[in-house]
């Protein structure tokens, strides 16, 4: 089946801005990728800096999806989506670059919607979320979305 960003924008009913294309099949990308000031990182690309903690609390992610982070001031979700039993979560974690949301594990296709940027999807692993940082000059700062 299909998975395009209308599909995903009526499954968590959020809705998307009218410049992305509802109709585009949304692309499963390898590797790390960015949505604005969030990003995801395969687990096993920086095990070094990141564990999740033994006793974690795991949720499994609803097939409306999770809010993971939410734009500066207010602005549009970054939102976790996949079909039901196939991911999970947790936020407890310990990252020492202290960038680190959460980190979650998918056994199939899950998806990144966010109603500006669109969506991707992350095959199945284990990813840790994190947020962005830009460097300007000596200065980082985190990146606000």
């Amino acid at each position: 089946m299909t998975v395009t960003l209308a599909s995903l924008s009526r499954q968590t009913g959020l809705a998307v801005l009218d410049h992305l294309e509802r109709s585009a099949s949304i692309p499963v990308v390898h590797g790390l990728q960015a949505q604005g000031d969030l990003i995801v990182i395969p687990l096993p690309v920086i095990a070094s800096s990141v564990r999740v903690w033994p006793d974690s609390r795991w949720t499994g992610v609803p097939a409306e999806g999770v809010e993971l982070l939410r734009g500066a001031a207010g602005g549009n979700p970054h939102t976790l989506v996949a079909d039901l039993g196939t991911c999970r979560w947790t936020t407890h974690v310990l990252d020492s670059d202290q960038l680190a949301i959460g980190v979650f594990e998918t056994s199939a296709v899950a998806y990144l919607l966010h109603p500006e940027h669109g969506a991707t999807g992350c095959p199945p692993g284990t990813y840790v979320i994190r947020r962005q940082r830009e460097h300007e000059g000596q200065r980082a700062r985190l990146v606000a979305d």
